[in-house]
């Protein structure tokens, strides 16, 4: 398959990216594995929050909504499918597999997304995206201003548990990751965030910690931080170079979106330290007019 643009990645950057190159009325194909991060709040019954005019609705109706507005322009093509196997060919096109069928692309653009590596606290990946977040943002307002916990999975906790207490009452659990040193115990005071080095056993319940001591704290929700990965090999395969974020590497880009490699561009989680659907969206803003651009500049 011959194509103009191919945008990898049906989410939310990915959507925005592809809308903006439908506009322009260039031929696009979208692959989309069907992994979307959010996933998990669908799963859980609870809504999105943060983007205008979409607040309250559940990430499932948005993405649905925006794949419908976008394959009402003919110029745009949608293949179900994981991306592999990618390469810059001898011409300078960009080509991937996906399943039997082979595409060669004028342009590429990469919203592949990251994965999610929580911290091995028995109980907690079963309540991610319920009871369990990292985003404050995202999820904050609706704990209600109660009890918030915040389980350290590195020394970004600290960042969380001085950010958290706007949202509710905070506790910091350590469970052995790091110590703070007295200048970020301070600070945490100064937030009214208390500490507790008692390692976590478990978590049961909505979102209860259980202590190694037998103590049961019953919090109104969760926070910690995950480790990401790519959930794409295409970035690495193509020889995209990365950055090391906080919570794991993702991909360089450039004011226009556009990655090290000629004719890439990336937009979304995969291409920035933390996200969000007004934020992915934003960047497939950007990574759309960029590889268009590109075409002419």
């Amino acid at each position: 398959m011959q194509i103009d643009f191919a945008v990898i990645g049906g989410s939310f950057a990915g959507l925005s990216a592809a809308l903006q190159l439908a506009r322009a009325r260039r031929r696009v194909l979208v692959v989309d594995a069907g992994r979307r991060r959010n996933r998990f709040v669908d799963e859980a019954g609870l809504t999105s929050h943060g983007f205008l005019t979409q607040d309250g609705r559940a990430p499932a109706a948005i993405a649905a909504d925006a794949k419908a507005q976008l394959l009402r322009y003919p110029t745009v093509q949608w293949l179900d499918g994981t991306a592999d196997d990618a390469r810059v060919a001898a011409d300078g096109r960009l080509a991937f597999r996906v399943g039997s069928v082979e595409v060669s692309a004028g342009r590429l653009i990469l919203a592949t997304g990251v994965r999610d590596e929580l911290p091995p606290v028995p109980g907690l990946a079963e309540r991610w995206g319920r009871s369990v977040f990292h985003c404050p943002y995202c999820h904050g307002y609706e704990l209600g201003g109660g009890d918030i916990g915040v389980i350290a999975a590195t020394p970004m906790a600290q960042h969380h548990a001085v950010m958290l207490p706007d949202w509710g009452r905070v506790t910091l659990f350590l469970n052995g990751v790091y110590t703070p040193s007295d200048e970020e115990r301070a600070e945490l005071a100064r937030r009214g965030a208390r500490v507790e080095a008692t390692p976590v056993a478990r978590i049961t319940g909505e979102a209860d910690v259980e202590l190694a001591d037998g103590r049961v704290l019953r919090m109104a929700g969760l926070f910690t931080q995950p480790r990401t990965s790519l959930a794409s090999p295409v970035a690495a395969q193509l020889g995209c170079a990365m950055v090391d974020g906080p919570m794991g590497p993702f991909i360089q880009v450039g004011p226009t979106q556009e990655t090290s490699v000629p004719h890439v561009f990336a937009c979304g989680d995969a291409a920035r330290a933390a996200g969000s659907v007004a934020l992915a969206v934003g960047d497939g803003v950007m990574a759309g007019f960029g590889a268009h651009r590109s075409t002419m500049f």
